[in-house]
């Protein structure tokens, strides 16, 4: 992979976006590495949480390449555009259906897709610059795009997400943190160490543990009420105790 990098120290798993000289935006060569390593690590039982970053770039992500692979999109045919916004936004499912935490560092802008990358992460700590866009609507398009209008409600409040993609106003990381955003705001120079720090936490704990607990928490998030919640729970508990008896 060239626009996406990945490397492994023990059970920690390091991804970094890497065209920084287009503040890391997807082209289609992105989509299709990131997709593809996301694939890769819904079956990768050997690292138990990740570590996303920007990398080089000026900025953690500007969103899509809209001087290469957004005109192309613009210029396909209905059902070809559809299929190519419908691939890009299941990167986000992806996310989420993955095992493993993602433990998102953002600094400088994260604007569209960037924006999206950090609300599907499970944890996001933040650069005193970072700042958050739902640019979609800057280009033309609805506020609501890449799970957008999904995550958003859920992580702030309806009421302030209505805000952020009505507007496409920016977030500033001191909101981000007010808002419950952001996990940590720190120095940049200091993302990567927090992370590392919250990720070897996790990789003392039992794998499975960690593991099911996203699922719950993923899926609680959208269960029926508290039974559906607590049968979550309950399944989840029995099957790490079962684990750890053998």
């Amino acid at each position: 992979m060239d626009n996406i990098k990945f490397k492994k120290d023990g059970r920690i798993g390091f991804i970094t976006l890497n065209r920084p000289t287009k503040y890391n935006a997807f082209d289609f060569k992105t989509v299709q590495e990131f997709e593809g390593l996301l694939n890769q690590l819904r079956y990768d039982d050997e690292t138990t949480v990740l570590i996303l970053d920007g990398g080089e770039a000026k900025g953690f992500c500007a969103g899509l390449d809209m001087e290469t692979y957004g005109p192309e999109i613009f210029a396909m045919k209905p059902i070809k555009a559809y299929e190519a916004q419908a691939r890009m936004s299941r990167m986000f499912l992806a996310m989420r259906q993955i095992p493993q935490p993602i433990i998102s560092c953002i600094h400088g802008a994260a604007a569209g897709i960037g924006f999206s990358m950090a609300m599907a992460s499970d944890i996001r700590i933040l650069a005193k610059d970072a700042r958050f866009c739902a640019a979609y609507l800057n280009i033309g398009l609805g506020g609501a795009d890449m799970a957008s209008s999904y995550f958003l409600p859920r992580l702030i409040g309806s009421g302030r997400a209505y805000e952020f993609l009505l507007t496409a106003n920016w977030m500033d990381s001191k909101t981000a943190l007010e808002l419950g955003f952001a996990s940590r705001v720190v120095e940049k120079d200091e993302m990567i160490t927090t992370a590392m720090g919250l990720a070897k936490t996790m990789t003392e704990k039992n794998p499975m543990g960690i593991r099911m607990t996203k699922e719950a928490i993923n899926c609680n998030l959208d269960c029926a009420g508290l039974e559906a919640a607590l049968q979550m729970e309950d399944r989840n508990q029995m099957m790490i105790a079962y684990t750890l008896k053998k």
